[in-house]
């Protein structure tokens, strides 16, 4: 019997940034941006075999939106899309996840996440990260969260070392991405870590006060 993870369904935001749930109707919004950004996105991220065209056409969404709703009510994941509110529209920018999740002793997660290289830099996917990592950590009721990156995937290693992530493991041939076993750094936070500052999210207000 499916269960529905504690915290979810929800929409979060700050400013003009906004995670919720997927829905069918971002089939055409999730294509167009998946196809925009091949040379961003495809080094970095395994698939199956197929043209990238086809594997994120609005069609393909059709199944990826399927595993997403199978894994929240699983309790397994919490799969968001990621959305900048602008001139009075939300457009649909980028995803986050909150996957494998695991219950009991460990209650951890791993994150992973991708952002329209149009609106990278403008901290976008820090932001999202803070709040995602925040509700894992209130009702989400996990007390650990994962990051593995590639070593040569310097943006998205700013985005954990920007937000205070421990860098805690090397991953020899840790996934096959890209034709080949690629070596991972493994980044970690646990709920303590962040607590007397009241949050990732205020941390990173704090982070983005200081460098402007």
């Amino acid at each position: 019997m499916f269960t529905t993870a504690p915290g979810w369904p929800v929409m979060l935001s700050d400013g003009p940034v906004v995670l919720r749930p997927y829905r069918r109707r971002d089939a055409d919004a999730w294509s167009e941006v998946r196809r925009a950004n091949q040379a961003w996105l495809s080094p970095w991220e395994s698939s199956p075999p197929g043209r990238w065209d086809e594997l994120n056409s609005p069609a393909a969404f059709r199944y990826v939106h399927r595993d997403h709703r199978r894994s929240a009510r699983r309790g397994e994941g919490m799969p968001f899309a990621v959305c900048l509110r602008e001139g009075g529209r939300e457009r649909l920018v980028g995803h986050l996840n909150l996957g494998n999740i695991v219950r009991r002793a460990f209650c951890s997660a791993y994150v992973g996440y991708w952002v329209d290289a149009r609106v990278a830099g403008r901290g976008v996917i820090p932001t999202a990260m803070a709040l995602a990592v925040d509700h894992a950590f209130g009702p989400g009721g996990l007390h650990r969260v994962e990051v593995n990156i590639r070593p040569e995937n310097r943006p998205s290693r700013r985005v954990v070392e920007k937000l205070g992530f421990r860098e805690e493991a090397y991953h020899p041939r840790y996934m096959h991405i890209d034709g080949a076993w690629r070596d991972h750094i493994g980044y970690a936070m646990t709920v303590e870590e962040i607590a007397a500052e009241g949050g990732l999210l205020a941390r990173w207000h704090r982070v983005r006060a200081t460098t402007r």
